[in-house]
């Protein structure tokens, strides 16, 4: 996919508008503010929801060199019979893998591998296959489905009784492109083997040998990217100090790397190293910003003073393995790593999110690495995650994660920030509504905001959207909200993906003054969502809402637990804070029933409503010890109502009801009215806009978002024009929507008829929509 045919999709909308007062928009391309920051547009990622080991990164091997578990052989199942064992006493001579599988098998009995959630095979492909191998027999080799009984391409691999290193290709032929399979090795005669390092790649991003995965790549390219923030968030610091980023274990042969385990719950293999974030950034032809570890790890553990100069000369190090020529320590490393020719390198962050450390010792932290970093390389940006007062750095890092309502509310964050102080690299941000991606809801929160930190990009230099990338199988991600989805075989863009493709392909070099009359007040966002239930130990049954269907409760959705259904029919939910959702994502009202009993251990029932994903929803915790009503968006959950407590006796039966009419919400037991509370939907401003100009087409590019369910109609006035030519992209649809695998451009723009208006004019812009227009003035 080439980056300029991504908005090559020429169609043209057809809507019915609710005519409203017009707004006016006011531009003067002859007096630009300031130059738009080059870097502004960037990337930030990080080792979560399976980023790296089984997406990104090409290899469609899970746990090649066996360091995933210490005791057995994680992800590598016995196929047909036999036995399968980890095995220490038999390391590959002269290199670093250390373990093995010892394969005790029949003939046509082996060992398999289904990669990350599933080995993507397509038609008429060229896999490249390596491994070491010992034993008494020729091995069968296969790519095929996940029970075998598909064969994609086969072959044989020859064995002696000494180790030996197997490099091959396997073909597939014609066909239909799968996900879910596996590589398996099968013995041809009874007896013994032993693999490891086992290796599978597929076709990679501009054929790098151990690149990175296509369709991921050019996705990203298509933001039109200038930066990479690596190798980001908690994934620098690690949950303790020894599973932090240690760069020096992630270079050199991948087999040699011990991997280490990551801050989200499962271990990383480190073949995603130092060198491979720089190649990722030369592949997409965009400049590093290093993040350098600090001395503070999630778990609280720090060092200071003298304790922490081993990390700052580790520092120190990493810039010179990045920037240094073939003659300094560090830069001839990594020219025998395979890559003579330095990086270039102008931004450094020390630490990340370091507010976090309650020991408040960043600030002397930052002051030890900022001398020492700037002593040898004074031309370096240097960056701070939270403020200092020993130094003053060149930039300071800010996030910011919020519900679409209030990314709007905050759209005008930087328009009156000291423009004295350091500069702002907003590192990460996002809006936190939909599961695993933005809907697009969250795409006009996106929009808004990023209208915002345009026209600032006098102090706003660099952004980034976070998290980047997610696996959408059931459990391989770890945070709901992310801008880039996939399956094994399959990437989509979210709605949100596509707000940032348009800015970045239509970004301008010179910021010009904007004027927004929007024509009309402040927009009510409603509060939407499907309905469900929460809490271990709870049965729930015969759920109903008023005047809707429900699917069976046997076929609801359990999110952080499981559903173990009971005769009735009903469900009890266990797992650690588990939750079991249902339909109506674009539901406004709410009228829910249904019948619990609590076990003796459950402390209370939870029903939930307005439910967009867990950290956006409604919840009345009710039959334990309180009786509340509670709001959670994003990060923040308060309570809105407080009742006298309702127990609900351990092993009885009661009908709770709960009533949602516009912004009242009344709670019912047994049909007592027990609670109620008033939560009116916000208000936002209906129409955000940034203006640019393209000083190499003389261009102006207006980027409007319409937050509103009517159409805007805006008088278009740019100064000193009479004529305006038009072209322009729009992005649209209904609040809920999302892109998936199945439907990956449900939302995604849509290139508008070129269109002439005489300036003042007005134009009509989409209700909830994204319209990026370049305006040829005459």
């Amino acid at each position: 996919m080439n980056r300029a045919l991504l908005l090559g999709i020429v169609a043209v909308p057809t809507f019915v508008f609710a005519q409203t007062s017009v707004g006016r928009i006011s531009v003067d391309p002859n007096r630009p503010l300031y130059p738009r920051a080059p870097e502004f547009y960037g990337l930030m990622t990080e080792e979560i929801n399976h980023s790296y080991d089984g997406a990104l990164y090409g290899e469609l091997i899970q746990n090649r060199a066996l360091n995933d578990d210490p005791v057995r052989a994680a992800h590598w199942p016995a196929v047909d019979g036999g036995t399968v064992t980890l095995d220490t006493s038999h390391p590959v001579p002269n290199t670093a893998l250390a373990k093995c599988l010892a394969v005790d098998a029949k003939a046509g009995q082996g060992v398999a591998n289904g990669g990350y959630y599933g080995i993507a095979v397509r038609p008429n492909t060229t896999y490249r296959l390596s491994l070491w191998v010992q034993g008494v027999s020729p091995l069968a080799v296969s790519l095929e489905n996940g029970n075998g009984s598909d064969v994609w391409a086969s072959a044989k691999v020859g064995v002696k009784a000494e180790w030996r290193k197997v490099e091959m290709s396997l073909r597939t032929g014609s066909g239909t492109a799968s996900g879910n399979n596996r590589l398996a090795l099968r013995a041809t005669k009874d007896g013994t083997f032993r693999v490891t390092g086992v290796s599978l790649f597929g076709p990679t991003y501009k054929n790098r040998k151990s690149g990175f995965r296509p369709d991921l790549m050019e996705l990203m390219d298509g933001m039109r990217p200038t930066f990479l923030r690596l190798p980001g968030g908690n994934y620098l610091e690690g949950n303790t100090i020894a599973d932090r980023f240690d760069w020096k274990k992630t270079i050199g042969p991948v087999d040699s790397r011990p991997g280490h385990q990551g801050p989200w719950g499962y271990r990383s293999s480190d073949a995603m190293g130092l060198l491979e974030f720089l190649l990722w950034c030369e592949d997409l032809k965009v400049k590093p910003v290093l993040a350098v570890f600090a001395g503070y790890a999630l778990g609280g553990e720090h060092v200071v003073g003298d304790a922490l100069k081993p990390f700052i000369q580790d520092a120190l190090d990493e810039i010179e393995y990045v920037t240094g020529d073939v003659n300094t320590k560090w830069g001839a490393v990594r020219a025998a790593n395979g890559h003579p020719k330095p990086f270039p390198l102008t931004y450094v962050e020390i630490g990340n999110e370091d507010w976090a450390d309650r020991s408040g010792s960043y600030d002397r932290r930052f002051a030890q690495l900022y001398d020492a970093i700037k002593a040898k390389y004074p031309h370096l940006q240097l960056i701070a995650t939270t403020a200092v007062k020993s130094r003053t750095p060149d930039l300071m890092d800010d996030h910011f994660y919020q519900t679409a309502a209030g990314m709007a509310r905050d759209a005008g964050h930087y328009d009156k920030v000291d423009r004295k102080g350091p500069k702002i690299f907003v590192g990460e941000w996002a809006t936190l509504e939909g599961d695993p991606t933005p809907n697009f809801k969250a795409a006009l929160g996106d929009a808004a905001f990023l209208t915002g930190m345009e026209r600032n990009s006098d102090i706003v230099v660099m952004e980034a959207y976070a998290p980047l990338l997610t696996h959408t199988a059931p459990g391989a991600r770890q945070w709901n909200t992310n801008l880039i989805g996939y399956d094994s075989l399959h990437a989509f863009g979210s709605p949100s993906y596509w707000v940032q493709a348009l800015f970045g392909q239509h970004a301008g070099d010179l910021i010009l003054p904007a004027v927004v009359d929007a024509g009309k007040g402040a927009e009510k966002l409603s509060y939407r969502g499907g309905v469900g239930v929460a809490g271990a130990g709870v049965a729930y049954s015969f759920p109903q809402v008023v005047g809707r269907s429900l699917p069976a409760i046997t076929s609801w959705s359990p999110r952080d637990g499981s559903i173990n259904v009971l005769e009735g029919p009903a469900i009890v939910l266990s797992g650690w804070n588990p939750i079991a959702t249902a339909a109506g994502p674009s539901w406004q009202d709410t009228d829910f029933t249904v019948q619990v009993r609590r076990s003796t251990e459950s402390p209370a029932v939870s029903l939930l409503f307005n439910f967009t994903d867990q950290r956006n929803t409604f919840r009345w915790n009710v039959g334990g010890a309180t009786n509340e009503i509670v709001h959670t968006e994003a990060f923040s959950t308060r309570v809105i109502a407080h009742a006298k407590p309702v127990p609900i006796p351990a092993g009885q039966r009661a009908v709770l009801r709960i009533v949602v009419t516009g912004g009242h919400i009344k709670g019912y037991v047994d049909g007592e009215l027990v609670i109620e509370a008033d939560e009116p939907a916000p208000e936002i401003s209906p129409v955000y806009a940034s203006a640019t100009k393209d000083s190499k087409t003389g261009e102006t590019i207006l980027k409007v978002v319409n937050f509103s369910a009517t159409a805007s109609p805006i008088r278009l006035d740019i100064a000193g024009m009479k004529q305006l030519n038009i072209t322009g992209w729009i992005l649209t649809g209904t609040l809920d929507a999302y892109n998936t695998v199945e439907e990956p451009r449900k939302v995604a723009p849509v290139a508008l008829k070129k269109k002439t208006l005489a300036n003042g004019e007005t134009y009509l812009f989409a209700p909830y929509s994204v319209t990026v227009l370049r305006l040829k003035t005459k």
